[in-house]
């Protein structure tokens, strides 16, 4: 089996894997397409500990399940995406309806579990999602980072009378921009070049420069650039008594002033994996279409160059392929 394999902060693209087994309750998945996303490329970094294939976002085909019951044997030949958190099921956490945050969770091609820069990968049946047949692979590829932009409307109640502002327009800040503008909320977004502008424009969703952000106007903020800078921006956008959504993770530390956060009774919230479901829903609808975020695709053997062009400054969504397909 051919790979992307990452070890001491190092890339590099391997041809003498074995094809993984499905362990009980698991299914062995041929990957259609996969996509690199800003942690895949802070994992190259060192952002977080990982040694194998990294790797979350994919659509792909399922070749075997391991459990030989009626149900699970139906998945086989169906196209489908998955969620990227293996939970056990039986820690406080899974029971309290929190498997996301699963004590004992392996997560997708980021700890504990080989992820789906590959030919083939195996995850729970329990993870997965059919992909409806209306639903190309371009867009499917799509399902876990706009998953991602849907948590925010789970976790805060958003009103159309609200004024949102969203720092950064990259490739999950425009899907968030784009699926907070179907609450019909007063949006803005902070997007410094010219295509971010463009995308966020022909959807009817107003531009505003990091200099022409006013001070405590915006009822939520969300930040979605993972800088310092984005943040003490958010940090002066925000009202009094309004909310700060974190969708990114930051390397290092901040110098925050909760001091002020306290006085101005700021609610700050994490955000990170969402709803599966309500995402597929609007790629089958067409209220969404990511399709145009996809600068090109490559194949495996082509890794590092995807890596490289990836990285660089306003790029959108890079794809890897297997060769095969």
């Amino acid at each position: 089996m051919q790979a992307v394999w990452l070890e001491n902060n190092s890339l590099s693209v391997r041809n003498d894997l074995t094809i993984p087994n499905p362990p009980p309750g698991e299914a062995l998945l041929r990957i259609n397409l996969a996509g690199i996303c800003a942690t895949d490329l802070e994992m190259v970094k060192g952002y977080y500990p990982f040694t194998g294939i990294p790797g979350h976002e994919f659509v792909g085909t399922v070749m075997n399940v391991s459990d030989q019951d009626e149900v699970s044997q139906a998945w086989v030949g169906k196209r489908v995406v998955g969620e990227i958190n293996a939970a056990c099921g039986t820690c406080s956490a899974c029971k309290g309806g929190r498997p996301t945050h699963c004590e004992r969770r392996s997560v997708l091609g980021i700890a504990g579990r080989q992820g789906v820069f590959a030919d083939y990968v195996t995850l729970p049946v329990k993870n997965l999602h059919a992909v409806p047949d209306g639903v190309p692979d371009e867009s499917a590829v799509f399902v876990e980072p706009l998953a991602a932009a849907l948590e925010i409307q789970e976790q805060v109640f958003i009103r159309p009378t609200d004024q949102v502002l969203v720092i950064g327009a990259g490739r999950l800040g425009q899907l968030i921009a784009w699926t907070l503008a179907l609450t019909g909320c007063g949006i803005q977004v902070v997007a410094r070049r010219s295509r971010q502008q463009e995308l966020l424009h022909k959807r009817g969703i107003q531009v505003i420069l990091p200099d022409q952000v006013p001070t405590k106007k915006f009822d939520l903020v969300v930040e979605a650039t993972g800088t310092p800078e984005g943040f003490y921006l958010a940090r002066q956008a925000i009202r009094p008594r309004g909310t700060l959504v974190l969708k990114s993770t930051y390397k290092g530390d901040l110098l925050v002033n909760f001091s002020a956060i306290v006085v101005d009774e700021i609610t700050l919230v994490g955000s990170r994996c969402g709803p599966f479901a309500p995402a597929i829903g609007l790629l089958e609808s067409g209220r969404i279409d990511p399709r145009e975020l996809i600068e090109t695709s490559y194949i495996l053997d082509e890794a590092l160059t995807a890596f490289e062009s990836a990285a660089q400054p306003g790029v959108l969504k890079i794809l890897l392929k297997p060769d095969k397909n």
